[in-house]
């Protein structure tokens, strides 16, 4: 649970947490408003299929895998001001997905140009948060920053909860796309708050690559493609398989809010007591149990069991997903400097969308071609060979 008053134990009282959390929640909110509608947006009004949907996933995780390249221009502003740039880009996306027409491809360049800004602001924040942190208080930081993302999150959520429940649903699409870009434009202003000089060593490479990350690489790649099959297809299956509409959708997602809202936190705790390693190693068993139900529960159980099913079995990979913070921890743990944790942290997550990319075109295949079992499996399959990878991280490697 989050209590406002422990904030002060954990971040420095001279950095900008505060405003940096406003901009998140703020951010967050108009996420959860996007995110509860898109998919039922995509399914119903822009008449996407399962391919076409891949197709969108793989415009959205471009400018992840493209990241080191957009950082490396960007290289000489601070981490603050890198934030800021993301938060404009995002406002100019949600603008245009509030305005263009229904098009499949006017609405995949809005998300492109959206994730774009959300990518950029998804490195800084992690750094930001880890950078405003005291001395080893990175995890719980980290799980703050993420509980205030998720009541963001939980906000927009019931929002359309509320209103596609009372409301005439299809023609609140793009008035709800309109508040979102109220709220990222809110997210903007707070950010512009955010001084600081968290500057790139610029005598250093623009492409930061060390061997010593080498393992983080790695764990990013196989996080990245289990993470896509759920992120991407997870709400498809939903939709396109059991019918689930945008108010049942997003009250999944407030339901998911809300536990990983509770468990961050706590997550961030274990992170700092018993060590990164345990963390990405344990959260695995679960993640087989989760992809198995997922992609075999209409086999097992009638329709509307096997639907519900799978609704738990989402929420309960949101809260598996929380593990992911120990990651950056691992490379706090192993950086010589901000700048160098700043840039690894970037780094891993091109190298993360670099997989995702090719999971979000081929998974549509997959769920056309051989069924959505397969995919599943393949999700397991990965977070198995993430776990394994993880045992072989040697730890006391601090600033070798």
């Amino acid at each position: 649970m989050v209590k406002i008053s422990n904030f002060s134990s954990v971040f420095k009282t001279s950095s900008k947490y505060k405003m940096l959390f406003l901009s998140i929640f703020m951010m967050a909110i108009g996420f959860g408003l996007h995110k509860g509608i898109l998919d039922n947006y995509l399914a119903e009004v822009v008449k996407m299929n399962g391919m076409d949907r891949g197709v969108t996933e793989f415009f959205r995780e471009l400018p992840g895998f493209l990241l080191i390249l957009i950082l490396a221009v960007l290289y000489r502003f601070s981490a603050e001001n890198i934030y800021k740039i993301g938060g404009f880009i995002m406002v100019c996306g949600m603008a245009m997905l509030a305005f263009v027409s229904p098009l499949k491809f006017l609405v995949t360049l809005s998300i492109l140009v959206y994730s774009s800004g959300e990518h950029i602001q998804l490195a800084m924040k992690n750094t930001l948060s880890l950078e405003y942190s005291k001395e080893g208080a990175g995890g719980q930081a980290l799980g703050y920053q993420n509980a205030v993302y998720q009541i963001g999150n939980l906000i927009g959520y019931a929002a359309i909860i509320l209103i596609f429940t009372f409301f005439a649903a299809g023609r609140l699409y793009k008035p709800v796309y309109i508040v979102s870009t109220g709220f990222m434009i809110c997210a903007f202003v707070f950010a512009m708050q955010l001084t600081g000089s968290s500057e790139t060593d610029k005598s250093k490479n623009r492409f930061y690559f060390r061997r010593k990350f080498s393992k983080y690489y790695m764990l990013e790649v196989f996080y990245g493609a289990r993470k896509q099959v759920f992120f991407t297809f997870g709400p498809y299956v939903l939709i396109l398989f059991y019918g689930a509409n945008a108010s049942i959708i997003s009250l999944l997602f407030a339901v998911s809010a809300v536990s990983c809202f509770f468990l961050s936190p706590l997550v961030g705790k274990i992170v700092d007591r018993i060590g990164y390693k345990p963390v990405m190693v344990g959260d695995t068993l679960i993640l087989v149990i989760v992809c198995f139900f997922y992609g075999f529960a209409h086999h097992i159980f009638p329709k509307n069991i096997a639907f519900v099913v799978c609704c738990v079995n989402y929420i309960l990979d949101s809260i598996i997903s929380l593990a992911s913070m120990a990651s950056n921890v691992y490379v706090q743990d192993l950086s010589e400097s901000k700048e160098e944790m700043r840039a690894t942290i970037s780094t891993g997550i091109s190298v993360n969308h670099a997989i995702t990319l090719l999971i979000a075109l081929f998974g549509g295949w997959i769920w056309k071609t051989v069924g959505i079992e397969t995919l599943f499996v393949i999700s397991a399959v990965l977070g198995l060979c993430n776990s394994a990878y993880a045992a072989s991280i040697k730890l006391n490697v601090k600033k070798s």
